[in-house]
């Protein structure tokens, strides 16, 4: 992994925005936390979300009492360390320990069999770190539930194996004092989940698992002034510019004073592929997605973030409303045929960069990076579901297996697995995405799904980004309905064949997937996004033939 943190550019010129946003003082406004930034709207919450920028500092006094607790763990043997956590809980840790190439086990989902299978596996040699900024949040805290029960059926004093990871005042805290919870750790308040790489909610899981969580905050020390600095070659200037697509290549300098969205038409782009091309980071456009999704997908705008491989056609050859990102080497994309952009740097230094670039991009694009005001309502839907459940939706019709719904008139005349698809692509416009959100088990024999993203890119012409729920609906959820109008969304779920209760609560972890799928396709709907949904009556047969109807 390359320690020096820099920015390269090809064929992109956003030097007079950079210059713009450096003779206006962002970054050191950014630094000092001036609210102010992102208009009067924004203040408010800007004024508790800035917290990020000196987690490099205020962090560190953690890490004498991580270290005792690993110690401590390791001594009694626990040697397997679950996560419990969704979106900015959980996404940073994983990219930490997939690049420290330390075994982490990442409980991000409500589907029954992969929770079962995560509760199953060495319980007698399990730690569980539950993380919730909230402490409210459902996934966690059914996930929560099911460990303690699963502890205690099994002979073992469950709070002992049990570490808290929560803001102060939350649930989760006050939960975890009564249980008598081996350890609470309360996070910085003042920051916002997706901006959390470097509070407790990254370190703790990521250093009991064996990453060099130290070593991170030193390599964020070290960009930090580089990042505050107003001069117009900081990498984060750069960075942000070219995300934001505004008035760059031509050379405009409309974007850096802009106060309102930006309108499409004076954009290069506003969607980004990002491939690790070299880089030795694991995972890394999996934590940028939701960190640029959720902060820029809202009032009609946003940067749709597209997790890719080096040769995926978004990287290789990518439509011009498409800016491919490469984390590597300086020289990475020097023959890159299209505009492109290098990103190289530690990781502990990209954490930080990338958080600043997005900022920044927001304050181009006018809008407040730093709420979800869409997340929520997904949640409210599934919500209501749970508490008054809706008579079952008959299908369209059945297809092999695969029963077939639509938003309105979707399916008109159509009566074929494939026609369906092809109704739903037809609505797909000159600049429109496919998202491919699949409830179902990322870590089974249903993983093989996720192989669908490309050949749907290639059939389409079109970026294609795909979801696991509902993981994805703290990340790309936002986006998906706060964004620009222009996505056709493929929902995917499947039978659940052995439920999971939930203790404690009057649900199971079946009826909360199926929920969650089913408030997820409402949103959509209401917002007048098209939306197909496939559920599997068989999973392994009805993976088999999506994969070939999709390819």
């Amino acid at each position: 992994m390359t320690s020096e943190l820099a920015v390269t550019l090809h064929g992109v010129d956003v030097s007079a925005v950079a210059d713009q946003l450096a003779a206006d003082k962002i970054a050191s406004r950014i630094a000092s936390r001036d609210a102010t930034l992102w208009g009067p709207d924004a203040q408010a919450e800007a004024s508790i979300r800035l917290g990020w920028i000196d987690l490099h500092e205020t962090t560190r006094p953690l890490l004498a009492e991580i270290e005792a607790l690993v110690a401590d763990v390791r001594a009694e043997g626990l040697d397997r360390i679950v996560l419990a956590g969704m979106g900015g809980s959980s996404l940073a840790p994983e990219v930490i320990t997939r690049t420290a190439g330390v075994e982490l086990t990442v409980l991000d989902t409500t589907d029954p069999r992969a929770v079962r299978q995560a509760v199953a596996d060495g319980i007698e040699r399990t730690l569980v770190v539950v993380s919730s900024k909230s402490g409210t949040t459902v996934e966690t805290d059914s996930q929560r539930r099911a460990f303690e029960a699963a502890f205690t059926a099994a002979g073992i004093d469950a709070p002992s194996r049990m570490v808290a990871v929560t803001d102060p005042g939350s649930a989760l805290a006050e939960h975890a004092r009564q249980a008598g919870y081996r350890q609470l750790f309360l996070a910085d308040p003042n920051v916002g989940g997706r901006y959390s790489a470097l509070t407790a909610f990254g370190l703790i899981p990521s250093a009991l698992a064996g990453a060099d969580v130290a070593a991170l905050l030193d390599e964020a020390a070290a960009a930090a002034p580089v990042l505050a600095s107003d001069v117009a070659d900081n990498p984060a200037l750069r960075l942000g510019a070219a995300l934001a697509g505004v008035d760059v290549v031509t050379g405009g300098t409309g974007g850096a004073d802009r106060t309102g969205r930006s309108d499409a038409s004076e954009r290069a782009w506003d969607k980004v592929a990002i491939a690790d091309s070299g880089s030795g980071i694991a995972g890394f456009a999996d934590w940028a997605e939701q960190l640029i999704a959720e902060s820029s997908g809202k009032q009609g705008t946003g940067i749709l973030p597209i997790p890719a491989d080096r040769a995926d056609p978004e990287i290789t050859s990518p439509p011009d409303d498409v800016l491919p990102v490469h984390l590597g080497t300086a020289d990475t994309a020097a023959d890159s045929p299209s505009p492109a952009v290098t990103v190289s740097g530690s990781l502990g230094a990209q954490f930080l960069l990338w958080e600043y670039a997005t900022a920044i991009a927001g304050r181009l694009l006018g809008i407040n990076p730093f709420d979800q005001p869409d997340v929520e309502s997904a949640k409210t839907a599934a919500r209501g579901m749970l508490d008054a459940p809706p008579e079952p939706e008959p299908p369209a019709f059945t297809d092999d297996g695969v029963e077939v719904r639509g938003s309105a008139g979707l399916l008109g005349g159509v009566s074929t697995l494939s026609g369906a698809v092809e109704s739903l692509l037809s609505q797909l416009g000159e600049h429109g995405y496919v998202a491919v959100m699949a409830y179902l088990d990322r870590e089974g024999p249903d993983a093989t799904l996720e192989w669908v993203r490309v050949p749907l890119t290639r059939r389409t012409g079109r970026p294609t980004t795909f979801g696991w729920g509902p993981r994805f609906l703290h990340s790309t959820g936002q986006y998906h309905k706060g964004g620009p109008p222009r996505g056709v969304f493929l929902q995917i779920t499947g039978n659940i064949d052995e439920d999971l209760e939930i203790p404690g609560r009057p649900f199971t972890f079946g009826q909360l997937i199926t929920a969650q799928a089913a408030g997820d396709a409402k949103v959509l709907a209401d917002l007048g996004r098209p939306v197909l949904r496939l559920h599997l009556t068989d999973r392994s047969a009805g993976v088999r033939r999506l994969s070939e109807v999709l390819s």
